[in-house]
């Protein structure tokens, strides 16, 4: 080794790569603030379509991850709407099935038919969306 040189031992170089790995897996619990995620709320303007009748299943629903509503039909004739924003980490929720809204991202799920959480560890209910039906149109209220 000549003067003024560094050299990185093995545990310098794995104790750097463990930071790293710990840094990436804290990331990728966060909540998300861009476009892709859902901290911001319901982007739908009053009147807005935002699907038929004919494309929310009855017992399940519907993600629009655009407007982030969640469309529910828990029995036929029956339509709810949601944010989408998942109440653990903001992100927005994956899929409606078996009377369930579901968010993949870290385990949560909410009732199809009140938005109340059925298990955790999201802390709080989703939001309720104002929605109107029109003939076979869900429109936003």
């Amino acid at each position: 080794m000549t003067a003024g040189e560094i050299r990185a031992t093995r545990r310098i170089v794995f104790s750097g790569l463990g930071a790293l790995g710990v840094a990436a897996a804290l990331a990728g619990c966060a909540g998300d603030d861009g476009d892709g995620g859902g901290s911001a709320g319901p982007k739908v303007a009053a009147g807005a379509e935002l699907a038929t009748t004919a494309e929310v299943p009855v017992g399940g629903g519907i993600v629009l991850t655009d407007e982030k509503v969640v469309l529910t039909q828990p029995t036929a004739g029956t339509f709810h709407a949601f944010t989408a924003v998942c109440t653990h980490q903001s992100l927005l929720v994956t899929s409606v099935e078996d009377g369930t809204i579901r968010c993949a991202n870290h385990g949560s799920s909410y009732s199809a038919s009140t938005g109340e959480v059925e298990g955790g560890p999201a802390p709080s209910a989703l939001a309720t969306v104002d929605i109107t039906v029109d003939g076979d149109r869900i429109l936003a209220a």
